[in-house]
């Protein structure tokens, strides 16, 4: 049975597009021009782009510009598509024209079609009242559209984002609470160091997930900066006056953003420097976590080989020849993920450094990526933190074992000893497989008493001078 189609028009002519689909000409063009990736815009930018279209159409209603009529319909079709009505609708792929204007007319098409429909008129009408550009288009351009619509998406999953690295944060500091009275043997280089206790690793990982919060709100408060109204080079040719002022309250209230103007609609347009600032604290983002996953798997290996000081849930068989072997599954899909969002950082940085003049034609892979990275984070840290970090126990007598075995306690001898005493009497410990203090006994050098009372490992981490601390 073959598709129907109905003639839709558009500057370069006719078009054949499918008869149900509230899309047009050009937005049909991009179909068949682009067939690349198979990909779909993301959810945020499409509600991005509509946002704007929504906002404008009140805006230019209330300066007179646009017809009640119209700029109702619009508004009433607007607000289906953020309610989640006619996602199959958005049909562009990720990788489509410069600039994004596919992805804009995709927008302004369907809310065209379907304020027309609302006004009571068939989508193959010839008298259809609302124009995708006259109309939804109004006092815009692609060029002020899109990256108004980039900052904007980010902001709508911003709270999404944070709340995930807030909870991975928390369960870190529930584990450092829950571990702070495991003493380990510290590790630099991969070698054995001076103790630590296993609840101080995890309160550093959870103080560094909170830094990088940090990092990530800051870079998105720069994303409140809009420039919509710039049309298309930034001079505003085409709209009201009081069009981008208007527009940067009407998004904040519709949105319950604090948005703010830019303060130069050019900058805006030429500059993708606060997507790609937001990009860049993502990655920073993903340095910390593939750092924590590592620990993890490090923490975790053996169990009988390995350092197993830690243990992993077990989620699922690690093997489909070894029984019984589990592997650290959801720190390696953590690892995997942070990888893949840098490498979407390394795309962002390339697109934004590739603006020319008035305008980055770059955006909409500086778009899909950053919502990419934002999507991959929230599933891949929210997964980590409830099915791995809130199930993870301590291995006690491991950990302590090994400290038992720790020649460098010998560093806490220093201030009584000397340091070449101490090294003396590590290199023969390690040798003989003596203790740190039948060594030092044997030397001379101090009694057993004083080795007991300077050889405290949970004292040591809590850091200090051991001999003036003795003698005191």
């Amino acid at each position: 049975m073959s598709e129907s189609f109905r003639i839709e028009k558009d500057s370069l002519g006719e078009m054949q597009v499918p008869a149900d689909a509230l899309y047009g000409a050009q937005t049909q063009r991009a179909v068949l021009n682009f067939p690349v990736s198979g990909l779909r815009p993301y959810p945020a930018f499409v509600w991005a782009q509509v946002m704007v279209k929504r906002a404008a159409a009140e805006v230019n209603r209330d300066l007179g510009l646009l017809e009640p009529r119209l700029a109702d319909a619009i508004i009433a079709a607007a607000d289906e598509v953020l309610a989640g009505q006619h996602a199959a609708q958005f049909v562009v792929d990720p990788f489509q024209a410069g600039a994004g204007t596919s992805h804009n007319m995709n927008a302004n098409e369907v809310l065209a079609n379907r304020a027309n429909q609302i006004l009571g008129y068939a989508l193959d009408a010839a008298d259809k009242p609302v124009n995708p550009n006259d109309h939804v288009n109004m006092a815009q351009s692609t060029n002020d559209t899109i990256p108004t619509a980039i900052r904007l998406g980010c902001l709508w999953r911003l709270p999404e984002l944070l709340a995930a690295i807030d909870d991975l944060a928390d369960a870190l500091d529930e584990k450092a609470r829950e571990f702070d009275d495991v003493v380990k043997s510290g590790r630099t280089h991969l070698q054995d160091a001076v103790p630590v206790r296993l609840g101080q690793e995890f309160g550093a990982y959870a103080r560094a997930i909170r830094n990088d919060m940090e990092r990530v709100s800051a870079a998105a408060d720069r994303l409140r900066r809009l420039g919509i109204g710039g049309t298309a080079t930034g001079t505003g040719l085409n709209a009201h006056a009081e069009y981008h002022q208007r527009m940067v309250g009407k998004l904040s209230a519709l949105t319950g953003h604090e948005l703010r103007s830019s303060g130069d609609l050019f900058e805006s347009m030429q500059s993708m420097a606060d997507p790609a600032d937001f990009s860049a604290s993502m990655r920073t983002l993903c340095i910390t976590l593939t750092r924590i996953a590592n620990d993890f798997r490090l923490l975790s290996s053996g169990p009988a080989t390995g350092l197993d000081e830690i243990r992993l849930p077990a989620v699922q068989p690690g093997s489909s020849i070894m029984p019984g072997k589990v592997n650290p599954v959801l720190a390696e899909m953590l690892n995997m993920a942070s990888f893949h969002v840098q490498g979407c950082d390394h795309a962002v940085t390339l697109a934004a450094q590739a603006g020319q003049l008035e305008l980055n034609v770059m955006m909409p892979i500086i778009a899909h990526n950053l919502f990419e990275m934002m999507h991959v984070l929230i599933g891949a840290i929210n997964a980590f933190t409830e099915k791995c970090v809130r199930g993870v126990t301590a291995n006690r007598e491991k950990a302590e074992g090994w400290l038992a075995k720790n020649a460098i306690l010998v560093t806490a001898l220093n201030p009584v000893i000397g340091y070449l005493n101490g090294a003396a009497v590590a290199k023969e410990a390690m040798a003989t497989g003596k203790t740190i203090r039948e060594v030092v006994v044997e030397k001379g050098l101090l009694s057993g008493e004083e080795v007991d009372q300077l050889i405290d490992a949970r004292k040591l981490t809590d850091g200090g001078i051991q001999g003036i601390a003795a003698a005191g």
